[in-house]
């Protein structure tokens, strides 16, 4: 899942997974961290669920996959789109 709150030129995405699913740490990676694994992993929030917010420029597609352990890459069915190799969203 993924949530978005627009700033005055920036907007706040949150990255949203199930708590169990994958298992072991997850990270987004993408354009707006050089796909650098690590940066941004998704931390366990209160109602169980793993989270992380990322702030990107506004009116800019942003491209991003998910990284978990054991180098499992995987995508975001929320994603606003795909281009045959990583999901992205438009802000």
């Amino acid at each position: 899942m993924l949530e978005r709150t627009r700033l005055k030129d920036k907007v706040d995405v949150t990255f949203i997974l199930p708590g169990d699913l994958p298992s072991g740490p997850v990270s987004v990676v993408g354009d707006f961290n050089a796909w650098e694994p690590g940066v941004h992993t998704l931390a366990t929030r209160k109602d169980g669920t793993r989270a992380v917010s990322v702030q990107v420029p506004a009116e800019q597609r942003v491209y991003f996959r998910y990284l978990a352990d054991g180098g499992h890459w995987f995508d975001d069915a929320d994603a606003d789109g795909h281009d045959g190799r990583n999901g992205y969203i438009d802000n």
